[in-house]
């Protein structure tokens, strides 16, 4: 079947490249140095050991020289002294680094995550009781784009979703060790249900409970993927936590026999609504299906769905996303005024169209329907002729029998 898309069809909404500056780890390299150079300190001479030297001892955690230093956790501690300054460069070109000291000059981290496959400098100096002097540096690379794995994630941080909104990760390289990835990632939800991974492929990992996230719930997801080796020779480097919040209960089921859509919030029927599914032609999936974007207006171009020039409406109202394939819920403002579909036929490509007016500004069942969901809220499609739609096609994992899901679960 073929179904109505965007032109230029965006990956599923909101998803996120995952990072942050990280709890600083240390303890690669120790620097101390009575002396300094032309960049600022000496590499390991002196120091401790010697009778005139200072007693505080630096250390940088990227080894001097070194390659695949984490973008998280580089950073500078010292002990038995406090730090007086640390400056931090990308080599080459000088460009700041900015960064702060603790409170008690005890350790120094960088304020923003840092770039992947970049050669930067650190120069540190600290004192110690006495007031002397000790200085040190290191000039490193992090680890390559190459040599590293990135997971986006949906939903974002802080955000609240409807009870459907699995948690989903997309990798940008093939993992070949998904016991060790999925191991490092730890979803939970403050209603105590159980949450399992799935693997779809080697590249997307989704999370979910064995029924809907309850209503006002918390879900907390742990990244902790930096330095873990997903495949031969390439390691994680993200670290994280992540909360969002699980919005009322909204579950809309429509009825491809009756062409109505009711909608059920909180248990209680809100309103049924009179719509019109894919023709028998074009006939819309059956199945479950989640709500991942929202667009006022979106641009909605058969080529993009190889229906050749079938139609191309720029400015299709009051339109969410249910596949990746290109289902939506929308808007409908071109339909026979005279003749209205409506509650009686299935006229669409494969979408569930609602009564709209051009600019999607009136009193509508199309408008009413879009500002009363949100991303994350449930569509149900039944007694449509067509198949269930497919696991992964959009975050519609909820089509799999709980058994099945957890056996694609590698933990």
């Amino acid at each position: 079947m073929n179904l109505e898309q965007t032109l230029a069809t965006p990956d599923i909404a909101a998803r996120r490249a995952l990072g942050t500056c990280a709890v600083l780890v240390v303890g690669a390299l120790t620097l101390t140095a009575c002396g300094g150079d032309s960049d600022g300190g000496s590499e390991g001479k002196g120091g401790k050991d010697s009778a005139q030297s200072s007693a505080a001892e630096i250390v940088i955690s990227a080894k001097n020289g070194s390659t695949g230093a984490s973008i998280n956790s580089t950073g500078v501690k010292v002990s038995d002294g406090t730090l007086t300054g640390v400056r931090m460069t990308v080599a080459g070109t000088g460009e700041d680094v900015p960064g702060t000291i603790a409170a008690g000059g005890g350790s120094w981290r960088p304020a923003e995550q840092l770039e992947r496959g970049t050669r930067y400098r650190i120069t540190a100096t600290a004192k110690d009781a006495d007031g002397k002097a000790v200085a040190a540096k290191s000039v490193f690379t992090t680890v390559s784009k190459a040599h590293s794995f990135i997971g986006t994630y949906t939903p974002d941080d802080g955000t609240t979703v409807g009870v459907g909104m699995p948690v989903s990760f997309s990798f940008d390289k093939a993992i070949s060790d998904r016991k060790a990835v999925q191991s490092h990632i730890t979803v939970s939800s403050s209603s105590g249900q159980r949450v399992v991974g799935h693997w779809f492929g080697s590249q997307r990992l989704d999370f979910r409970p064995e029924e809907y996230w309850k209503a006002g719930s918390k879900v907390t997801m742990k990244i902790d993927l930096d330095g873990v080796e997903g495949a031969n020779g390439v390691t994680g480097v993200q670290r994280r936590t992540v909360s969002f919040t699980v919005g009322r209960s909204q579950v809309s089921t429509v009825d491809v026999k009756t062409q109505t859509m009711t909608v059920v919030r909180d248990g209680e029927v809100l309103k049924k609504v009179p719509i019109s599914s894919g023709s028998p032609k074009f006939t819309t999936y059956n199945g479950q299906m989640v709500i991942t974007e929202k667009h006022k207006k979106i641009r909605m171009d058969s080529r993009t769905v190889a229906l050749a020039n079938a139609y191309d409406i720029p400015d299709v109202p009051d339109a969410m996303r249910l596949t990746q394939s290109g289902t939506f819920i929308h808007g409908n403002y071109w339909y026979n005024q005279g003749n209205p579909p409506f509650g009686r036929t299935g006229t669409s490509h494969g979408c569930v169209g609602l009564r709209d007016v051009k600019g999607g500004q009136g009193d509508t069942p199309a408008r009413w329907f879009y500002d009363s969901s949100i991303v994350g809220d449930v569509v149900i499609v039944k007694n449509s002729p067509d198949k269930q739609v497919a696991p992964d096609n959009g975050l519609n994992g909820w089509n799999l029998p709980w058994a099945e899901w957890t056996a694609g679960s590698a933990v």
